[in-house]
């Protein structure tokens, strides 16, 4: 990585001396430098630019905004840069709600929707091109030579089909603001320390429930979204499948490694964390270290997701055998999951409860854990209403997805988890089963078994589609698939 230069920028009454870093090479820089750097440089602003494709339904999203908060002033950050250490920075996520109500993905970034009228004016105030005048251009270490060329206001306009303006302006704007203001909070330190005086937590929190509660149905563009999303995802599980043998010779970062990969190549990230997860890691149920061995034999069950290019995440687990071959024992504890997994997606219909497809999916689960005999004498509805399958199945057996790959979070619980499907919606099916490798009741050779099975299901008029399909499920499928693409 390039140091910064590191001259000393003349104060100016517009702008604030470019920070510098202490140890630069350069003590300064000088006047005719100054100069030389201020000219000869083409015109690149773009002309004609279309407007990005999910402008008409960023615009339907602000308008839904606007209805539900008249007469109020709406400010919603995408967020700032966060240090990772020292000068370096984390790539740039915008906050799910700026993203999703404009579009745009650029740092630093604010909408601001105005009351007027008995509606509101959507201003986005952006950073604009880095300056020439004062060299932030080749100075500032976000400057357009050292990260790259921002759009200029008026492309961005184009492109976002919203007004824009300079973000630097905002905060003292926001300062001398009058009447009710709501703002999502948690993304711009600046913006909120602008808007201390003008806002409420309990107001605040209302607003960002709102904008939880409104990606609960899915509109088109993001129902394409997200087959997109599984699409990659899908290649993605097939690349790790072609190097399980270099995996083997390594550890489950390889498998990491080569799942981020497709990632960038086809999308903008992961969508969280991946889990790759060999052996008796599976049991854990969020294994994000990856820095275990990866055994023939042994299963390993990948938790993973691509991230498209616009934030939408897949969210798919399957479990594989490492050598291609379930053993009796595996395959019994795999089927298991499977039928539950099965009985779940069956739940998943226009009008059913959104607990639905969980009960479903966990009375197969706890009728399988009574047949095996690992709960005594007790029935099944005993166990369900004890709760006692839980010691081997852990968690929910799925959750909303879209921008966020636990979407929707902040909704309240009767919209969410008591309340009821409809299309558009889409969620993960996903049970397990997890037994610990120091479990003592079960059997020795169950220790340190896990298995979980997940899909992205939408909701549609007349039951629910796959979104993942392209990826087996059953026992011998998958065997299948593996060995074709070992050749």
């Amino acid at each position: 990585m390039s140091e910064e230069l590191a001259p000393e920028t003349p104060e100016t009454a517009e702008t604030e001396p470019i920070k510098q870093r202490k140890n630069g090479l350069y003590p300064g820089i000088s006047d005719e430098l100054a100069e030389n750097m201020k000219s000869g440089w083409a015109d690149t602003e773009l002309h004609g630019l279309e407007p990005v494709a999910q402008a008409s339904y960023t615009a339907a999203r602000r308008a839904a905004l606007s209805a539900r908060f008249p007469g109020e002033r709406l400010v919603v950050p995408a967020g700032n840069l966060k240090t990772r250490s020292n000068d370096t920075e984390y790539a740039f996520r915008a906050s799910t709600e700026y993203a999703y109500l404009t579009g745009d993905l650029t740092q630093d970034s604010v909408l601001v929707l105005e009351p007027v009228d008995g509606g509101h004016e959507a201003t986005v105030y952006l950073l604009p091109r880095s300056d020439r005048e004062n060299g932030e251009f080749w100075l500032d270490g976000q400057g357009e030579l050292w990260v790259g060329r921002r759009n200029s206001l008026t492309e961005a306009e184009q492109l976002l089909g919203i007004p824009a303006k300079d973000v630097r302006e905002l905060p003292a704007a926001l300062a001398e603001a009058t009447g009710p203001v709501r703002t999502v909070r948690g993304h711009d330190a600046g913006i909120e320390t602008a808007l201390t005086d003008k806002v409420t937590a309990e107001r605040d929190e209302e607003l960002r429930v709102f904008l939880s509660e409104a990606r609960l149905v899915k509109d088109a563009f993001e129902v394409a979204e997200l087959q997109r999303a599984c699409d990659a995802t899908a290649r993605g599980f097939e690349d790790v499948v072609k190097v399980l043998d270099r995996a083997e010779a390594t550890s489950e970062r390889y498998i990491e490694g080569t799942f981020f990969l497709r990632a960038r190549v086809d999308g903008n990230d992961i969508g969280y964390g991946s889990i790759c997860a060999a052996g008796p890691h599976a049991t854990t149920l969020h294994w994000v270290r990856n820095d275990g061995a990866v055994r023939s034999g042994e299963l390993l069950l990948l938790d993973a997701g691509v991230e498209t290019t616009e934030l939408y995440t897949a969210d798919v687990t399957r479990t594989l055998p490492i050598n291609g071959t379930f053993s009796p024992l595996q395959r019994k504890i795999y089927d298991a999951v499977y039928e539950a997994q099965e009985a779940g997606i069956a739940a998943v219909k226009p009008g059913a409860a959104f607990r639905d497809f969980h009960d479903a999916a966990q009375r197969v689960l706890a009728e399988k854990l009574v047949e095996w005999g690992l709960l005594g004498d007790l029935s099944v509805e005993k166990v369900l209403e004890l709760g006692l399958q839980r010691r081997w199945t852990l968690h929910g057996t799925g959750h909303m997805l879209g921008m966020d790959v636990h979407d929707c979070a902040a909704a309240r619980t009767e919209s969410y988890v008591n309340g009821t499907l409809e299309p558009g919606v889409c969620l993960t099916v996903e049970p397990g089963l997890y037994f610990q490798a120091d479990d003592l009741t079960v059997p020795e050779e169950y220790r340190g078994i896990g298995v979980r099975i997940e899909d992205d299901i939408l909701v549609t008029e007349d039951g629910n589609r796959n979104l993942s399909a392209a990826l087996p499920r059953r026992a011998d499928e998958v065997e299948a698939w593996m060995a074709g693409l070992k050749g």
